[in-house]
């Protein structure tokens, strides 16, 4: 049984930016402190091929380190391993050699520059011009064209480009330019999910960015493993409380091995190549209320932060927590069960089962407020013997009902067996 993937994205923190140096440390630290703990990607984040970013922001049409088959290929400066032509496939080899799983991001499309320059494509004699797709292009980066699924040698280039990630060893694929873009872009986003799917390695296939249309869910359930519900995620409270809504829309639609994705967890140490004192705007409450409703929720969790020189010891206890992280991983059948005004605050309950019997509960306070709640079982539809509050690990009286407090912007989670 599949469960959502679990581990670390630079874009949080060095957004285009990240170079060979900060993923190793970063992976070192997980494989050192997190692993036991369930988490194992280590996934580099966009530009990659780019010799000049530096920032978050993009250089606009940068030009980007290539093969001589129009695919890109790590840029030098910031992977050296890479030199001499063997990619990623160095820098795959030491995660795997820390127990853990390396993964990439990439764009949907071809390279502009390989376009404009008519370059090869790997077993075809069509070219990039005459397999690109002008007219579909990304509204936020300019380093590629969309493939046109109905030309000779488009199905030719994705196959060669997977070929190379499985070659690389590459065990997670973040492809941008693509959840959002239904329904014009479909068949190019099928066409690529053949071609990884034929690659002959396994793969995550992450789709970004979001919203996603949730009229295309079934589409993503059979052709991919996760797919964004909401555009980038940041450490604001009013993106936080929007989730809310998105995951109670998406929620009937997670499942064995294919997981709606509420985005990376911005924790820790944040957007590191504009300032290296920057942390998270979230309060420790908001950061419980958001590792709690993805949880049970059951998005993938993927860390935002730096955590390379180390996590405080709020943070490092919040993504180990091995409750929650329990949950995570058993929860079956998540769902909102209501969300209400009471006590003049707003409170919002989740529920869902877990595969070893009992019942998840999860309440949150999403005033302005500190409250008291009583919760009635009944609305749970359970009759428990024992209950144990998640996060402190302690255990709650229960008879028809239970009371909870809750700081402002918190939650609480909840074990019913």
């Amino acid at each position: 049984m599949k469960t959502a993937p679990m581990g670390w994205n630079s874009w949080d923190c060095w957004g285009a930016a990240v170079n060979e140096e900060t993923v190793r440390k970063n992976a070192d630290f997980m494989a050192k402190h997190l692993k036991q703990y369930g988490w194992e990607y280590i996934v580099v984040d966009i530009q990659w091929s780019s010799a000049e970013a530096d920032t978050h922001d993009y250089h606009p049409f940068s030009p980007l380190c290539m093969d001589g088959y129009s695919r890109l290929i790590p840029a030098e400066n910031r992977f050296p391993s890479s030199a001499g032509g063997k990619g990623f496939a160095p820098l795959a080899e030491y995660v795997h050699s820390l127990g853990l799983k390396f993964g990439i991001h990439i764009m949907r499309g071809i390279p502009r520059q390989a376009v404009h320059q008519n370059c090869k494509i790997e077993g075809t004699d069509r070219t990039a011009a005459q397999i690109a797709k002008t007219a579909s292009i990304c509204g936020w980066n300019t380093d590629m064209y969309g493939v046109d699924p109905e030309k000779e040698g488009a199905r030719a280039y994705y196959d060669s480009i997977f070929r190379l990630y499985a070659d690389w060893g590459v065990d997670f694929i973040k492809c941008d330019d693509i959840a959002r873009e239904m329904p014009h872009e479909e068949a190019e986003l099928v066409m690529l999910s053949e071609a990884l799917h034929g690659c002959g390695r396994e793969m995550v296939l992450s789709l970004s960015p979001g919203p996603a249309p949730l009229d295309k869910a079934e589409l993503f359930k059979q052709i991919s493993d996760m797919w964004r519900i909401t555009d980038d995620f940041w450490d604001k409270w009013e993106l936080l409380y929007a989730m809310f809504e998105r995951t109670e829309k998406w929620c009937t639609h997670s499942g064995n091995g294919h997981w709606p994705d509420a985005d990376m967890l911005p924790v820790g140490k944040l957007r590191q190549d504009y300032d290296k004192a920057e942390r998270t705007r979230f309060t420790e409450n908001e950061q419980i209320t958001m590792l709690t409703l993805w949880s049970i929720f059951r998005s993938p969790l993927m860390i935002g932060g730096d955590m390379a020189e180390g996590l405080d010891d709020f943070t490092f206890k919040l993504l180990t927590n091995e409750n929650i992280l329990k949950m995570h991983k058993n929860a079956r059948h998540s769902h909102q069960v209501w969300r209400r005004e009471t006590g003049g605050a707003e409170h919002i309950l989740w529920a869902a089962a877990s595969v070893e019997g009992g019942t998840y509960a999860a309440v949150f306070n999403a005033g302005d407020r500190d409250s008291e709640i009583e919760i009635s079982l009944a609305d749970l539809e359970i009759a428990p013997k024992s209950c144990t509050e998640l996060w402190s690990g302690e255990k709650v009286n229960v008879s028809d009902s239970i009371k909870v407090k809750l700081g402002t912007h918190s939650a609480k989670a909840f074990y019913f067996e």
